[in-house]
């Protein structure tokens, strides 16, 4: 808990930039609403496949931390940061070039489409120093010093809220920019972060043991392919989990408008508490990764099973929370009365699975810290696009249930992954 509580917090002013930025578009109206859920389900893409790809900078520096390898954990820094930059360049242009061209073709409502070109490129640029600073984090949090980045990044979240509040509404002077200045208030936090935390990673005094002697020695192609090696099924599970939500996203507009605005509310307020279950399987992983460099193969079961039941207990909370006050959760992001009731049925699916989804992403983690990546990455592509897309596609269009049937069928999805992530976790342990 001492290392997951501030994981959390940072993990968690991820998506409370997405909050934000959802509440206050929200109140410009249902076709912005909409347009930031369509970018927000395609530009995320990239952004979660450099996270899954930069996670093997804290898997590798928290055993060699483990093993006392301290000259190991510069180089990893050195090679992280330079892996940080070229995934966030990679990761910033795909989506305008590649998605951009056809949000027309994507069977979304015209007037959706028309407002989502401008706010996707604002936001793909955003993504660029985003995995930067994420790639410090990593590192950071690895050696067990994860509060100073937790910090730069609610403090990124504040500036987010301030830039929202001048050029969403106008205020201060500054012209009313509507959705588009959403875009640009999380671009300017970004690089801001981003700033400052290679400053903090830098030049810290409490991580100078870990420094690289000198930063500009020639890299090693060894290295880069080590974090790839480990890095490139993590950030495969992530595009298949992150992607098997966005085309429910797309199959939401199929829909109606208010289906995908309601489908953006419900997923908003589930992936919010996710980053919750996600810090703690965070620190599972980093906890699970030191045990495995000290050689400790008891150390780890006891780690990744506590997770298991600190993060169902947690979820299982805000379940709760969801089915017992999913209108008035629904009222805060929009005033469209259908909006608002069928995101509370969505909620209350969204409860369900809440368990199923906190022990998914602690058994995936922990198993990362073991250096298990290959196979769990195959039983995603198996829950998500063999199970959860399917179920939910036939629930919705076949037997006419809407946004209900493909939440329905997503929720099975996550839970076969828990099933059989936290069985593979107890074998390789036991």
């Amino acid at each position: 808990m001492r290392l997951a509580l501030p994981i959390m917090g940072g993990m968690m002013s991820h998506t409370l930039i997405s909050l934000v930025d959802t509440v206050m578009v929200g109140r410009v109206g249902v076709v912005p609403l909409a347009a930031s859920t369509l970018v927000s389900a395609i530009a995320h893409l990239p952004l979660v496949f450099g996270v899954g790809l930069l996670s093997s900078i804290a898997v590798l520096t928290a055993q060699a931390f483990g093993a006392n390898r301290t000259d190991e954990t510069g180089e990893l820094l050195r090679h992280g940061l330079v892996l940080s930059l070229i995934t966030g360049i990679v990761a910033a242009l795909f989506p305008i070039v590649c998605l951009r061209p056809v949000l027309h073709r994507l069977g979304q409502p015209p007037e959706v489409a028309e407002a989502a070109g401008p706010y996707l490129i604002l936001f793909s640029v955003s993504l660029m120093p985003a995995l930067v600073a994420h790639g410090c984090k990593q590192f950071s949090d690895a050696l067990k010093h994860p509060w100073i980045p937790t910090l730069i990044l609610l403090g990124g979240l504040g500036l987010t809220v301030l830039f929202n509040w001048i050029l969403i509404y106008g205020n201060l002077g500054a012209p009313a920019m509507g959705l588009n200045g959403a875009g640009w208030a999380t671009l300017l936090a970004r690089f801001v972060v981003m700033v400052v935390m290679i400053s903090y990673v830098m030049y810290a005094r409490r991580l100078k043991e870990f420094r690289p002697p000198r930063y500009r020695a020639p890299l090693s192609w060894e290295r880069f392919r080590g974090l790839l090696h480990l890095g490139w099924p993590v950030a495969l599970q992530h595009l298949l989990e992150v992607g098997a939500f966005a085309f429910a996203a797309l199959m939401m507009g199929w829909i109606s408008v208010e289906a995908i605005a309601a489908h953006q509310i419900a997923l908003t307020c589930a992936s919010t508490t996710f980053m919750l279950a996600l810090g703690v399987g965070l620190a599972a992983s980093i906890r699970v990764g030191h045990a495995w460099g000290a050689g400790q193969r008891l150390r780890m079961r006891r780690i990744g099973f506590g997770g298991i039941v600190l993060a169902a207990t947690m979820m299982g909370t805000f379940g709760i929370l969801f089915m017992s006050a999913g209108r008035p959760i629904g009222a805060l992001f929009i005033d469209s009365p259908a909006v608002v009731n069928l995101a509370a049925q969505l909620l209350i699916i969204a409860a369900i699975f809440q368990i199923v989804d906190g022990v998914q992403v602690v058994a995936l983690s922990s198993l990362r810290g073991l250096s298990d990546v290959h196979v769990p990455a195959l039983i995603a592509a198996l829950a998500y696009w063999a199970l959860a897309l399917p179920l939910g596609s036939v629930l919705a269009f076949y037997f006419g249930m809407g946004a209900q049937g493909m939440w329905i069928g997503l929720a099975s999805g996550l839970g076969a992954a828990a099933v059989l992530l936290t069985w593979r976790f107890h074998m390789k342990t036991a």
